[in-house]
């Protein structure tokens, strides 16, 4: 959410650069404002009544000790009505501070100046490319046939103990899927993050920290009952949610967290969602950072560097793209996503996001850190993906297939405890 007063300060600027993410601000920050300033207005009024209601306790105090009676009702009479006044005012604040609010969230947190225009994923800049495209064995296969033969998914077991879009990983297939968790969680701890393990139920007010509420409900599995708890989508969630009405005392805070996700993601028919490729829950590494606004952007660098190291020790063809403002989520200022090569499907499947949210996660957190003068200010916050497994397990049995088998990444026989699936 952004801050009203950095609105009033670059309303111009704000409406320039959210244009980029295809979203007309101009009517809207007017109104905004022409609120804020009657909340002011309201504000002020209701203080220059309360002052006057004060005084006149003061004074009805002195003319009762005095024996003045009747000037004393007089005025209490007139206290009365500068109450009643005084409450319909902050009736009419409370109100206003609502419309506010409404307004507010309607508004996504404004693009980097760097995000290039462009509505869809073709308008996206590659930055970098990594790594050689396989050449593969003769009739390889794609992922959701090598899961079967080599028995390492059970989709139809899924299906039936709860419904698709849900697997169940058997035998090697799990011992790779936990392989793949717990590497990705030591590199993790090697760069620094400190681990967690959250729960993978939210509350709303979790929800609406991150930005996925009131928006996006629909995209949430929602528990049923008065308890207003939804299953996360990601771990990003919880964990800046830890920081919630915080003032922190030391920057930057890094941490990873291992979980299940969970997403209504509603899938057609075709390659583009078979097997592995979209799920309704999936495993997913986080890293998330709790940072300095003036060093949020040589963090997101490193956190860049971080994954790409991950994917150049995986041996995975890979490249990184920045998003162009149609492409950027409601919450992101900047945002680079990394896509590995799937060799059967011949296509880049995305596997990690790695974003900046400046202050706008921070606002509705109300998560600040104080400066050198003392005064509190917004942290910055980052998360990405430190991996999300399902494409990367998809990629790396297809893009390792063999005649009679599938290799396994060398950084992965440590994990795994053996060097091919056969």
């Amino acid at each position: 959410m952004l801050h009203i007063v950095n609105i009033r300060k670059n309303k111009e600027r704000y409406i320039s650069l959210l244009k980029v993410k295809g979203f007309d601000a101009g009517v809207l920050l007017d109104t905004l404002i022409a609120k804020d300033d009657e909340r002011k207005l309201t504000q002020h009024k209701v203080d220059d009544l309360l002052a006057k209601g004060n005084q006149l306790a003061k004074e009805i105090g002195e003319l009762y000790k005095l024996g003045n009676v009747k000037d004393a009702d007089i005025l209490k009479k007139e206290s009365i009505v500068i109450k009643e006044d005084a409450k319909l005012l902050q009736t009419q604040q409370h109100n206003l501070e609502n419309e506010i609010q409404e307004i507010l969230i309607q508004i996504p947190n404004v693009p980097h100046h760097s995000v290039p225009s462009g509505v869809t994923d073709k308008d996206n800049i590659i930055i970098k490319e990594s790594g050689f495209i396989p050449d593969l064995i003769e009739d390889a296969k794609p992922h959701w046939e090598l899961l079967d033969e080599y028995k390492l998914v059970d989709f139809d077991l899924g299906t039936k103990i709860t419904g698709s879009g849900f697997p169940v990983y058997v035998g090697q297939g799990a011992k790779l899927q936990r392989a793949l968790i717990n590497y990705f969680i030591d590199k993790n701890l090697e760069a620094g993050y400190t681990e967690y393990l959250p729960p993978h139920v939210v509350n709303k007010e979790s929800g609406f920290g991150t930005g996925q509420l009131p928006k996006f409900e629909d995209e949430l599995y929602k528990i049923p009952g008065d308890s207003d708890l939804y299953l996360i989508p990601t771990a990003e969630v919880p964990v800046t949610n830890f920081f919630r009405n915080m003032i922190v005392k030391k920057l930057p805070i890094k941490c990873t967290a291992y979980t299940p996700c969970f997403r209504r993601e509603a899938g057609s028919y075709g390659k583009e969602v078979r097997g592995l490729n979209r799920l309704h829950q999936f495993d997913k590494v986080e890293i998330v950072q709790i940072v300095h606004p003036e060093e949020s952007y040589q963090i997101l660098d490193n956190m860049v560097k971080h994954v790409s190291e991950l994917l150049d020790e995986l041996e995975l063809p890979y490249k990184i793209v920045q998003l162009c403002g149609g492409d950027l989520s409601e919450s992101s200022a900047l945002t680079f996503d990394f896509e590995v090569y799937s060799a059967s499907q011949k296509r880049w499947l995305e596997v990690s996001s790695v974003s900046n949210f400046e202050s706008y996660q921070a606002n509705r957190l109300k998560l600040r850190y104080k400066d050198a003068n003392g005064d509190t200010n917004l942290c910055h916050t980052l998360n990405g993906s430190a991996l999300a497994l399902p494409r990367i397990f998809a990629a790396i049995i297809e893009n390792n297939q063999i005649l009679g088998g599938i290799n396994i990444p060398k950084v992965l026989h440590s994990y795994t405890g053996f060097d091919i699936i056969k």
